[in-house]
């Protein structure tokens, strides 16, 4: 086994720990707080939860330039004085960021609201800040560290959370502080672990304006990406929050943090994966796609049978959840979409540096989903739809995205994009129509239909993998 694979599962063993980690504590979470707090709420909980998915993008890109710019680096060969100076360049634009927030809290009506908005300032502060520490980590191939981190915030949060629950505590913005205080102590864990970095003379710093500007010109754009990303589903989330109430769209969310679950392993893999194609020659990659495409499909679609025992654990135990847990049927399969477009297309562009490509994908998916949510909660208020159409969204935003990754590469994945809707179409009838007990054989059926159908390349790809591992 040579040097880069053995890298690549050390990496991975530390990743997939972590995410390990979160997997556990998610699903702590995701089925302790709805069953012990009310289900307003557990909405207003959600809407924090909401509102802090997009600040992270309040960087304006500037972190995301130094994980593209620098990735592949050695972490000893940076500049310590040009990243101390972009470090304490940063701190300064969140805090003016968050003054401007606050104040702006100030014309929310509605209290709660008003509070939630305020903490969401503070999260933007603490998460940027901690971000730029973390994509350092991760763009130098310090992956055991930035698990380290992840793990620590994921423990904390929990354990600030079980506390809180235990003593009888069922307000909501407890719960926040909860989320803010694991927060604050990962960074400062992280400042720790790039101390040669952020604790450096007061003197040795410098405006480095052309860094800051290169940085952001490169970053921006795959920050706009990701905020059209994001958007592709929050735009029908805020719909359903707007169209109908905090409660359902607690509900709803709950269904689609549940539908998420199998995205902690493939986000575990993405982590490793950019910084070594980074430093992987780019003939390679056309190859390399191909065989990491089929193996994850295969575990992508054999994830959808924990579908059916996790309906009937969570009907029991969530019964007041029960009208919106149907919808899994629907939302379910959106880690095979979101997988792929997350672990292989996207890091794919991040590694051939086409972001522009990335986010031209990405508006075209959220205009899609623009109009969809307007017709299906402003125009016809049918929330089967509204669900129905992110699945839609996600769907032609991952099959458009390797479309175009595919004349990059010079390779080509038509046959493969209409069997696995098939598949996807199938499962979602069935988990719809048919009775659990009875969908459950069925799927089983279907998957191993895909399984025989997709045999040569499985083994192919396979065979592939284990010469990658063993050569020198």
């Amino acid at each position: 086994m040579n040097n880069k694979a053995k890298s690549f599962i050390k990496n991975f063993s530390y990743t997939l720990t972590s995410n390990v980690f979160a997997l556990i504590i998610s699903a702590l979470v995701i089925l302790i707080i709805p069953k012990l707090i009310g289900v307003e709420e557990y909405g207003y909980w959600q809407l924090y939860l909401f509102y802090i998915s997009y600040v992270g993008f309040l960087h304006f890109g500037w972190n995301d330039g130094i994980y593209l710019r620098y990735g592949g680096e050695r972490y000893r060969e940076l500049d310590t004085r040009l990243f101390f100076s972009q470090f304490i360049m940063l701190i300064g634009l969140q805090l003016i960021l968050f003054i401007i927030m606050v104040s702006a809290s100030r014309f929310f009506v509605d209290d709660n609201r008003a509070f939630i908005f305020q903490m969401t300032a503070i999260c933007m502060v603490l998460t940027n800040i901690r971000y730029m520490l973390l994509y350092i980590l991760q763009a130098t191939n310090r992956i055991k560290e930035y698990a380290e981190v992840t793990i620590l915030d994921k423990i904390l949060y929990t354990i600030i959370i079980l506390l809180f629950l235990l003593i009888g505590v069922k307000d909501f913005k407890l719960l926040i502080i909860a989320d803010l205080l694991g927060k604050f102590l990962s960074l400062t864990y992280s400042v720790y672990l790039c101390k040669e970095i952020v604790f450096n003379r007061i003197s040795t710093f410098y405006f480095s304006l052309n860094e800051t500007k290169e940085n952001i010109s490169v970053g921006i754009k795959l920050m706009f990406a990701n905020i059209a990303s994001i958007l592709i589903i929050g735009v029908a989330r805020l719909g359903i929050e707007r169209t109908w109430s905090v409660s359902v769209f607690g509900k709803v969310s709950l269904t689609l943090s549940i539908s998420n679950f199998l995205m902690i392993f493939v986000n575990a893999i993405g982590l490793v994966l950019f910084p070594l194609l980074r430093r992987t020659d780019n003939e390679k990659l056309p190859d390399i796609y191909s065989v990491l495409r089929d193996i994850l499909m295969v575990i992508l679609f054999g994830g959808l049978i924990l579908y059916f025992p996790l309906t009937g654990v969570l009907t029991a135990w969530l019964p007041e959840y029960t009208d919106s847990l149907m919808y899994m049927a629907i939302l379910f399969p959106m880690v095979i979409y979101e997988g792929k477009m997350s672990l292989l297309v996207n890091t794919f562009f991040k590694t051939l540096r086409r972001e522009r490509l990335m986010l031209k994908v990405n508006i075209l998916s959220l205009i899609f989903s623009l109009v969809l949510t307007l017709i299906s909660t402003i125009w016809l208020k049918n929330l089967n739809l509204a669900i129905l159409s992110i699945i839609f969204v996600l769907a032609f935003r991952s099959i458009l995205g390797e479309i175009c990754l595919s004349k990059v590469l010079g390779k080509r994945f038509y046959k493969d994009n209409i069997l696995e809707s098939i598949v996807v179409f199938a499962f979602i009838i069935t988990g719809w129509y048919v009775n659990l007990s009875i969908s459950i054989g069925i799927y089983g059926i279907i998957y191993i239909a895909y399984l025989l159908i997709k045999y040569k390349d499985i083994k192919s790809s396979i065979k592939n993998i284990k010469e990658i591992l063993i050569s020198k």
